[in-house]
C-alpha cells in the first residue's frame, strides 16, 4: 500500500473551518465514486510537519492507493469532469502545499491521533530499524517515503497516542497530535 501525503494550507482571510469542510466534501465524493486502486482516505489538521512552513489551518491529507499505477489513476480521477466542482470548491482556496509519496510498512493503526516524523539514525540499518517497529508490537503504522516530492520527512509513525509512539525513542521524531477531520479507509 502507497499513500500519497499533501500537506497544504488555505489563503489568508480563509476560515480554516471553510476549507476543511469543502475538502471533507472532496474526500467523500472519492470515497463514493472511488476510482480503481484507491483504498481510501484520512484528512489530519495538522499542528506541525517537519519541513513543512507553519500556518494556520494546516492540513495532511492521505491518499491510500495499492500501488503506483494506482496513483495515476487518482490523479486523473481528482480532477475528472464529474468531481471538478467538489475539488475545485476545495482547491481554490488553497495558498500552497507540497507533498511525499510513502510505502506502509507495518500493519495498519485504525485510529490514528498522533504522528511522529524522523529519519532513520545515521549510522544504524534500516533491518534495525524495522527490528525496533515489529517489536512495538503494533501501538502504530510505518510509512516509509518512497518519493520526495517537497520536503518531506524520510518516516512517519501514526498511531492512537502519544504514548504508543514512545516506542520510537531513541529515534528523536518529532511527535505531534493530530485532530481527525476525515477517515475512511476502504
Amino acid at each position: 500500500m502507497l499513500a500519497y501525503v499533501f500537506w497544504h494550507w488555505p489563503r489568508p482571510g480563509v476560515e480554516p473551518g471553510e476549507y476543511g469542510d469543502r475538502l471533507a466534501r472532496f474526500h467523500r465524493d472519492l470515497a463514493a465514486r472511488a476510482p480503481a486502486g484507491f483504498l481510501g482516505s484520512r484528512v489530519f489538521v495538522a499542528p506541525f510537519v517537519p519541513g513543512v512552513p507553519p500556518a494556520p489551518g494546516l492540513l495532511e491529507d492521505w491518499y491510500f492507493v495499492d500501488g503506483f499505477a494506482a496513483l495515476g489513476v487518482l490523479n486523473e480521477a481528482a480532477v475528472e469532469a464529474t468531481r471538478r466542482g467538489v475539488h475545485d470548491a476545495a482547491a481554490s482556496l488553497a495558498r500552497g502545499g507540497t507533498a511525499g509519496l510513502y510505502k506502509l510498512c507495518s500493519p495498519r493503526a485504525r485510529d490514528a491521533r498522533w504522528a511522529a516524523w524522523f529519519s532513520k539514525p545515521e549510522g544504524s540499518s534500516y533491518a534495525a530499524l524495522f527490528e525496533s517497529v515489529a517489536a512495538a508490537e503494533g501501538r502504530f503504522e510505518l510509512w516509509q517515503r518512497q518519493l520526495v516530492l517537497g520536503p518531506a520527512p524520510e518516516f512517519c509513525a501514526l498511531g492512537p497516542s502519544a504514548e504508543g509512539l514512545g516506542a520510537l525513542g531513541a529515534l528523536e521524531a518529532t511527535a505531534s497530535p493530530l485532530r481527525v477531520l476525515f477517515d475512511e479507509p476502504r
